[in-house]
């Protein structure tokens, strides 16, 4: 319970969370709900071929590669954190098209919320990507999705984003 507000703790969340501009649309950020932080990927399709982006931080995750994006802040719907992370990322500006599978749980972080990716299929609507928070892009084809080592949260879409790759 938090005296100060005379309401437990998951009542404020509840009540923060009814008072987002999202609120009013339907879009709870789950983080205020439920503890839970978001985290959304792009899978951006360019000619038949996926954009993989190689971590430079932190250590553990370093030279691994994963699907560009990040954090949903509190009061962003998943498609704007999307967007915004693109940007801030590649320096580019994307189109999210489609939701691709399910929530996929983050391994267990020490002294981090629990954590689920979302990932959309994307397309590129202005710029040219370049790593500005990576060590380098690649684009992969559809038989060369598993010649990187991927993040252990964006292994589960690959089955998803294949088809996308071939049609």
């Amino acid at each position: 319970m938090d005296h100060r507000a005379g309401q437990p703790q998951d009542a404020q969340r509840r009540r923060v969370a009814f008072e987002t501009p999202h609120a009013a649309a339907g879009r709870l950020p789950l983080f205020l709900v439920t503890g839970i932080q978001i985290v959304v990927g792009a899978a951006i399709i360019r000619e038949g071929a996926l954009l993989a982006a190689q971590r430079a931080s932190p250590p553990h995750a370093r030279g691994r590669w994963e699907l560009p994006g990040g954090k949903v802040d509190p009061g962003e719907a998943d498609t704007e954190a999307l967007v915004r992370e693109c940007r801030e990322e590649l320096g580019v500006r994307i189109r999210p098209l489609r939701r691709i599978g399910e929530d996929v749980a983050f391994p267990a972080r020490p002294g981090a919320p629990a954590a689920v990716l979302r990932v959309w299929t994307a397309g590129l609507v202005d710029g040219e990507p370049v790593p500005l928070e990576h060590l380098s892009l690649r684009w992969l084809k559809a038989d060369a999705l598993t010649d990187v080592d991927w993040l252990p949260a964006d292994i589960p879409f690959l089955d998803d984003i294949r088809p996308h790759l071939l049609s």
